[in-house]
Formats: C-alpha cells, sequence, structure tokens
C-alpha cells in the first residue's frame, strides 16, 4: 500500500512537470525533452538499479524509430498499433543482445552492448530500401488519434503532439518507478551489490537482469517511435553509438541518487545543447567542459547540487538567532527551569 501511494506521489510530481513544461519553453523542446526523458529513464533502469552500463540503448531506441517510421509510411495501421509494433521490436532485439551480452560482466559486457550496437548501426546504414541508409527514413506521418467519446486527435499539430508525448511519459514513468520499487527491483539492487550473494539465496539474477534489459529496450522503442514522428524522420545518428552515451551522459548529469535524476538530465542535457550552440560553433567543446565538471565536483549530479542547497538552507535556518530553539532557551534561562553552569574544579576544591 505504501509503495502504492509513493507512486501516486511521484506520478503527481510528473505530471505537474509535464503540465508547466510547454508554458515554460517553445512546444517543440518540451516534446523532445519527454521522449529523451523516457530514454533516460530507460538508461538509468539498467544504469541505476541493475547495475549494467549497456552502451546499446542507442540501437533500441533506432530500431523503435525505424519500426514506427515504416509502419506510418507504408501502412495505414492507427497510432497505438504503430507504438507497439516499435516497442515490440525492440524488446525482441534486446532480449537477443541481452541474451548473450548480460552472461558477462563489466567492461566485457559494455564492449558486447557497444559492438551489437555497430552492427545494427550498420545494417541500418546498409539496408537502403527500408531505413533509407545514411539519408534517413524520412516522410513519417502522425496518425490521427482517434479517442471515444473525444473524436479524431490531429497530431499534426504540436500542442496535441506534446499532450501524447506527456502521457506516455507519464505512463512510463510511473510504471518504471513501481517496476524498481517492486521485488524485481530489489533483486536488480541486490544483484548489482553482490550478485554471488544474491544468486546464493535463490534468486536468478540472470533472468532478472534480462528482463531489466528487455523492459529497457522496449521503453527505448516507444522513445525512438515519438523521436521519430516529432522531426518525421529518423535520422541514421540516432542509431549511433554516440547516442547510447547521450542517454548515459543524461543519467550522470541529473544523479542516480532519485528516479528524477535522468528527466532531469536529459532536461539539462537539450536545453545545454541548445544553449551553447546559439553562443559558439564549437559547442561540444563547451558542453564536453560542463561533463566534466559535473563528474569532479557533482559525483551526484544535478540532483546533488539539490541536496546541498537543501543542507545549506536548513543550517541556515538552525543557526539564524532568533529562532525558536534560541527563543524557549532563553526563556528556560529567564524563568530559571534552564540547566545552571557549572563551576569548574567547585566540588573537587570543597
Amino acid at each position: 500500500m505504501r509503495r502504492v501511494t509513493s507512486t501516486y506521489l511521484v506520478s503527481a510530481v510528473a505530471i505537474v512537470a509535464a503540465v508547466a513544461a510547454p508554458f515554460c519553453m517553445p512546444v517543440n523542446i518540451a516534446t523532445e525533452i519527454a521522449i529523451f526523458g523516457i530514454f533516460a529513464l530507460a538508461t538509468y533502469l539498467l544504469v541505476g538499479v541493475a547495475g549494467l552500463y549497456s552502451f546499446g540503448q542507442a540501437a533500441f531506441f533506432g530500431v523503435g524509430g525505424y519500426v514506427a517510421g515504416y509502419v506510418f509510411i507504408h501502412t495505414s495501421l492507427p497510432l497505438a498499433a504503430g507504438l507497439l509494433l516499435a516497442a515490440a521490436g525492440s524488446a525482441l532485439i534486446a532480449l537477443i543482445v541481452g541474451a548473450m551480452s548480460i552472461k558477462r560482466t563489466g567492461i566485457y559486457f559494455m564492449m558486447l552492448t557497444f559492438a551489437f550496437n555497430q552492427m545494427i548501426y550498420y545494417l541500418a546504414y546498409s539496408w537502403r530500401d527500408v531505413t533509407g541508409g545514411e539519408d534517413g527514413l524520412g516522410g513519417i506521418r502522425r496518425p490521427d488519434l482517434t479517442l471515444p467519446g473525444i473524436g479524431t486527435v490531429d497530431l499534426s499539430q504540436h500542442m496535441h503532439f506534446y499532450v501524447l508525448t506527456a502521457v506516455l511519459f507519464v505512463a512510463v514513468f510511473a510504471a518504471l518507478y513501481q517496476l524498481m520499487h517492486s521485488p524485481l527491483g530489489l533483486i536488480l539492487n541486490a544483484a548489482r551489490q553482490n550478485p554471488r550473494r544474491t544468486a546464493s539465496l535463490g534468486y536468478s539474477v540472470y533472468r532478472a537482469q534480462l528482463l531489466a534489459f528487455v523492459v529497457a529496450g522496449a521503453a527505448s522503442g516507444v522513445a525512438g517511435a515519438l523521436f521519430a514522428m516529432l522531426y518525421r524522420i529518423m535520422p541514421i545518428d540516432a542509431i549511433s553509438w554516440t547516442n547510447s552515451g547521450t542517454a548515459v551522459f543524461m543519467v550522470i548529469i541529473g544523479g542516480m541518487s532519485s528516479v528524477f535524476g535522468p528527466v532531469i538530465g536529459a532536461a539539462v542535457f537539450i536545453w545545454l545543447q541548445g544553449f551553447f550552440s546559439l553562443i559558439w560553433a564549437r559547442w561540444p567543446l563547451l558542453f564536453g567542459v560542463f561533463i566534466i565538471l559535473v563528474v569532479l565536483f557533482l559525483k551526484g549530479g544535478v540532483m546533488e547540487l539539490f541536496e546541498r542547497t537543501r543542507r545549506l538552507v536548513s543550517a541556515r535556518t538552525r543557526t539564524q538567532p532568533g529562532t525558536d530553539s534560541d527563543i524557549s532557551k532563553g526563556a528556560s534561562n529567564a524563568t530559571g527551569t534552564g540547566t545552571p553552569p557549572t563551576v569548574a574544579g567547585k566540588e573537587g576544591g570543597a
């Protein structure tokens, strides 16, 4: 019951943020933040919860985008069917990749996921008839959304598409939060800290990690499908390993101490990317300096900065003269109920 209540609370916070976002920034930027928020949450499930540092998430992001794009270009299937096929396709690829990669740990797992990402990237690059090759898959339509009792919603309007993206973001956020605090999440946390001891207790670490890998792949596929619909094209760069690094950077920037960290990291990443590109053509250099500063001085990411600020404010509040504690101490001394000061050596001298 307590876990369900906490899920409702964090979901309420996510809803408030999703409602406020389009009023604080251009709607397309808010939509992109929500999309990469889903992508970062999927990566956080692996990196922050399961301890699996995957550099292959861009492959599932790209597969979802290409599947949805191909479906919406060449068929008349509805929106829900395209998104489900994108999630299913990415989950299937994640199952195949994870079944072989999770058998290894540490740097070997990272290199296997990186290698699979490059293989899928080369397949997308070469299969021009389906993916468009280096030109990307263009001409992706946004099918109308039909809702019972409401009618047809035109997703070609940016605000309508943002609402769809925000709803999916909140749904993925709540589902992943529930999973992280479920028995499966506890097993993943235990396996991250000590996999041998977790296995000795009778839990299948391999199955738990594989399930988390598949779930993260499906969520990444949904994010890829939304990305393709947002810009009406699925570029080949979206499936590159550098996009996997982008997701990891978002998690690091936001911090892994809270489920809100990856979402904040995605927002900061996208906002700084646009800001730095406006002030200097070689903006990746500035962004690299920012990443270095975060790693060196904010190991817990932006969430650590919030925590430091909270501690500083609370410390100043406690030490500020005239607080309730100071007034109560003064009142007790004035009435003689306080503890009287002792004179050093008085009893010894007696």
